[in-house]
């Protein structure tokens, strides 16, 4: 097969599996893929996942593909608050949030990291668009709580100070009603302080 005849065949895909090669080319030869990566044409993502090289990368390249290739998830905690402008910093890893287990893959693209929650704390997500594509990324309330929900010894204020979140951005973005009632559907009382630390912080 002529890659040029596979490109136009999957141009549209930000990430593609063997599964949906094989169901759409079903005589397909596997080796066209370590062959192809070899001259530099595509470059793996994690076993059994590809992507073009010559894609334009950004940021929300990354979260299309992190939505794929490891589902269900939805993008989360430091990846969406740097998305909606709540922390400084950029990040160089794409954090989700799933229902699978705990996992990270490392790729030419860079590292994709999951976190794993219980069914009931999958929600309070929405769809957003890149290049007439979808990808599934935290809401502004639940991305502070999933990242709230995974970070230890957070007892005061000062401690919600640290993270050096950006208290206009966050005061502008979220609704303190939906982020008291996302808090308690997860059940925990420690998120719950957590989560009354950080309104403290922000109506301060």
């Amino acid at each position: 097969m002529l890659f040029l005849e596979f490109k136009k065949a999957f141009n549209d895909y930000p990430t593609f599996s063997i599964h949906e090669i094989e169901k759409r080319m079903p005589r397909f030869n596997k080796m066209n893929l370590i062959r192809w990566q070899k001259k530099g044409y595509l470059q793996k993502i994690r076993s059994g996942w590809y992507c073009f090289s010559d894609d334009n990368r950004n940021e929300t390249f990354n979260f299309l593909v992190a939505n794929r290739i490891y589902a269900p998830s939805y993008i989360s905690m430091e990846s969406a608050l740097s998305h909606y402008g709540f922390i400084p910093e950029g990040t160089f890893s794409t954090t989700s949030i799933s229902t699978l287990k705990t996992n990270n893959f490392s790729a030419p693209l860079g590292t994709f990291i999951y976190k794993s929650v219980k069914p009931a704390a999958f929600f309070g997500y929405s769809l957003e668009e890149h290049t007439n594509k979808l990808f599934k990324i935290a809401e502004p309330e639940k991305a502070l709580l999933d990242f709230l929900y995974f970070q230890k010894n957070i007892n005061t204020v000062a401690d919600i100070v640290s993270f050096r979140f950006s208290k206009p951005l966050i005061n502008e973005q979220i609704n303190r009603d939906t982020l008291l009632s996302y808090a308690k559907q997860f059940n925990s009382k420690v998120l719950l302080k957590k989560t009354k630390l950080l309104i403290n912080y922000l109506d301060a």
